[in-house]
């Protein structure tokens, strides 16, 4: 349940449209839904705005189907599934279907999926995802998927790499007009403090796995976005875009 709902019924008891003890029965499933493989949180969109989402790896498609569907019948926001299979999309989509949702608006995102279903309403926010190479896309394109799903209407700055640090300066007004940058960088992740010394927008920056030999997978980009020199930069966890996207809607949040 969320803010909508709550304050829906609240106005159906005091008029009479609803009998007190519908209103209990309901709120009797807002701290969380018992479904026996998961407790889902219902009451996580009251607490943080947001509802939870559904992390694929792991669950079964068929356990994938049914989290979507109890979130979807116990709020009025969008529903994410991410990092998902085709089976898993598929399954929670003829479920979803079934219930009588909509489905999904699916984006691939780095050879997996992000399933949303009932985006949010438009909000305000200019909101850049920048990249530092092709290669980093994968993570960008989930970073913009959930902003896109949570109501922000993202634009993708790609391949604007310190190597060639003219692509980027080409862009520096878009940049200083943003309300939020995510940065998706891999190899040597010093893009996110060129771009945190150029903005005063709050910057996301996310590390990539993107790189050679010494770039460990992703542990050298995210040692250098943490110990950056451009201050006050937040860095989330390598590949991490889902984890971006929510940290820029709740600054842009706090900012509105």
């Amino acid at each position: 349940m969320d803010e909508p709902l709550l304050r829906q019924l609240l106005v159906d008891v005091s008029k009479g449209d609803c009998d007190p003890d519908e209103a209990v029965r309901r709120l009797r499933h807002l701290p969380f839904a018992d479904l026996g493989f998961a407790r889902v949180d219902h009451h996580r969109a009251l607490r943080q705005g947001f509802a939870e989402a559904v992390y694929g790896p792991g669950k079964s498609p068929e356990q994938c189907a049914s989290i979507v569907v109890e979130l979807l019948g116990a709020a009025s926001g969008p529903v994410l599934l991410t990092r998902a299979t085709p089976d898993q999309v598929a399954a929670a989509s003829r479920a979803a279907l079934d219930a009588g949702y909509r489905e999904a608006t699916v984006t691939a995102a780095g050879g997996l999926s992000l399933a949303a279903w009932r985006p949010a309403p438009r909000r305000p926010g200019r909101v850049l995802v920048v990249t530092a190479g092709t290669a980093d896309l994968p993570v960008a394109d989930e970073c913009r998927a959930v902003l896109d799903a949570l109501g922000f209407s993202p634009t993708l700055l790609a391949d604007c790499g310190v190597a060639g640090v003219h692509r980027l300066l080409g862009s520096v007004q878009e940049l200083q007009d943003a309300d939020a940058v995510v940065v998706v960088a891999g190899m040597e992740g010093a893009l996110a403090s060129l771009v945190g010394g150029v903005t005063a927008a709050p910057v996301v920056a996310v590390p990539t796995s993107v790189g050679y030999g010494a770039s460990f997978e992703g542990v050298t980009a995210l040692l250098a976005m943490l110990a950056s020199c451009a201050s006050g930069i937040t860095v989330v966890g390598i590949d991490n875009g889902y984890g971006a996207a929510f940290a820029a809607a709740r600054l842009l949040r706090s900012l509105q």
